[in-house]
């Protein structure tokens, strides 16, 4: 401990170091969802429904995951070629106003306001975008003209019941660069996030026609597959370039298929039978990503219950914590199969806890995504019961990104102090330029024990420098610090009542 410093007010402040806690649960770990809006999945259920009812609904999915103690929202804004917010380069999304190109009715933007409703409530942002997918189907009589379907018809590629752009081609990739500088600079986005979608899942009798984009820009002696993946690559690292280029502290994130490999045709492999594979038909190597520095973090969808013969939940997640390396990797959970499969194992309550259970007992996984919002939202009471009484009591710090710069954070300061009976309103103040929380910690014996638990998160916003809380039932000391994006965190505002 650093030397203590007394200030004897209503209350009393004492200057100290980090301390740590001693919650059974990782002090620092993702707890994410995705909400996803392609085909109204999650959200909006109705997109001819009004605004008040859309947002009353968006709400409602924030305060069910931020009781559950989740601090992170993976919200889809970019489904098919189109915008879930204004944007010169994509018509506004179907799936938000029920026709591609029509503005939503009093919501000028609704990017901005999802965002800050998920601050408010100390939960990141992640804004998902589907890189490749053109459309969802054939119908491109229902497309806008300002879809790139009819822009730059020369980039598009149809596959089986869909069209999607061709990865093979520059443009096509500088148009991505392009959205992505806008978000980037015009949103408070905490992480850029990608899904499973490079080039698509392969269809038996299908031939993805990219010849003449192969032709034209493989090199020689490179095969076809490479040149495919080597367009993947080029897509990470530029995205990666873009976003550290405009706000360094902005995260990147992917979500890939489950399976990399099977290890009958590759020793590296994981031991399982997957129809299809990350490397060998999405053309996705997310190891060299990792490996490369470009991802902050690595999210694969494994999707399976813990012993499913084919593909297991158990060797897949080891596998990925054995073989990942450069990244934050968190693990994607399928909670959408709870009491909804043919795999018998999924109508048992403790399926999910088992997975999470393995995942906090690997060293190398640092979290872990729900797909998808609704999927425990009205059901499944008693493993949401078991979820918050023994995985997520409390709240916990988000991991920081590759970008580590030190920072030197200024201890925060009180503005203003009220009691009124058992609440405790208090106003903080600080000093620091890119801040991200403010922390609220609570320890039963003193903090010169260094045993305070994270009681509660507010979000930051750039630019905002005070901030009010309430605390309940205050029957021991509380200690305050600021955080950033960064990880680094100021020194301790400890406030205990007489």
């Amino acid at each position: 401990m650093r030397n203590i410093a007394y200030l004897i007010f209503p209350v009393l402040f004492i200057s100290c170091s980090i301390f740590r806690t001693t919650t059974t649960a990782p002090k620092t770990e993702f707890r994410g969802v995705w909400i996803a809006t392609v085909a109204n999945i999650d959200w909006p259920k109705n997109p001819n429904g009004n605004t008040a009812k859309k947002k009353a609904d968006f709400i409602r999915i924030l305060d069910f995951y931020e009781d559950l103690n989740f601090n992170a929202a993976i919200v889809q804004i970019r489904t098919a070629g189109d915008a879930l917010y204004p944007s010169q380069l994509s018509p506004w999304s179907k799936y938000l106003t029920g026709k591609q190109g029509k503005p939503p009715k009093e919501f000028e933007n609704p990017l901005h306001w999802m965002i800050e409703e998920t601050h408010k409530r100390g939960m990141e942002f992640h804004a998902w975008l589907n890189p490749y997918r053109a459309t969802v189907d054939l119908d491109t009589l229902s497309l806008s003209n300002e879809h790139d379907f009819y822009q730059h018809p020369e980039w598009m590629v149809k596959y089986g019941k869909k069209y999607y752009y061709n990865p093979g081609l520059p443009e096509v990739r500088e148009k991505f660069n392009t959205i992505i500088a806008e978000l980037v600079q015009n949103y408070q986005v905490d992480a850029i996030h990608f899904d499973d979608y490079f080039y698509p899942y392969k269809i038996k009798g299908e031939v993805f026609n990219d010849s003449i984009a192969y032709k034209k820009f493989g090199l020689p002696n490179q095969n076809l597959e490479d040149w495919r993946r080597s367009n993947v690559d080029s897509l990470v690292k530029n995205v990666h370039s873009t976003i550290k280029k405009h706000k360094p502290w902005v995260q990147f994130g992917i979500s890939p298929f489950g399976v990399w490999k099977n290890r009958d045709t590759d020793p590296k492999g994981s031991d399982t039978k997957a129809g299809q594979t990350t490397y060998e038909d999405l053309y996705a190597d997310p190891l060299l990503w990792t490996e490369k520095g470009w991802l902050d973090y690595l999210a694969p969808q494994v999707y399976w219950s813990m012993d499913y013969p084919v593909a297991s939940h158990r060797i897949i997640t080891q596998w990925w914590a054995n073989n990942s390396k450069g990244s934050q990797l968190y693990i994607g959970n399928g909670t959408y199969k709870i009491k909804n499969n043919s795999d018998k194992a999924w109508k048992r309550r403790n399926e999910i806890p088992k997975q999470l259970h393995l995942a906090r007992n690997q060293d190398k996984i640092d979290g872990n995504i729900f797909f998808s919002a609704k999927s425990l939202m009205g059901k499944h009471d008693r493993v949401v019961n078991t979820l918050k009484r023994k995985f997520y009591p409390l709240p916990s710090h988000n991991p920081v990104g590759l970008v580590k710069t030190k920072r030197e954070i200024l201890q925060p300061s009180l503005a203003s102090y009220n009691r009124h009976n058992k609440v405790l309103e208090l106003c903080i103040s600080h000093n620091d330029s890119v801040p991200r929380f403010l922390n609220l910690y609570r320890s039963k014996s003193g903090f010169e024990r260094e045993d305070a638990t994270l009681s509660r998160k507010k979000y930051l916003s750039e630019g905002e420098q005070s901030i009010c809380l309430e605390a309940n039932n205050i029957k021991s000391p509380m200690g305050i610090t600021i955080s950033d994006a960064y990880g680094n965190e100021s020194e301790v505002l400890l406030i205990q009542t007489p």
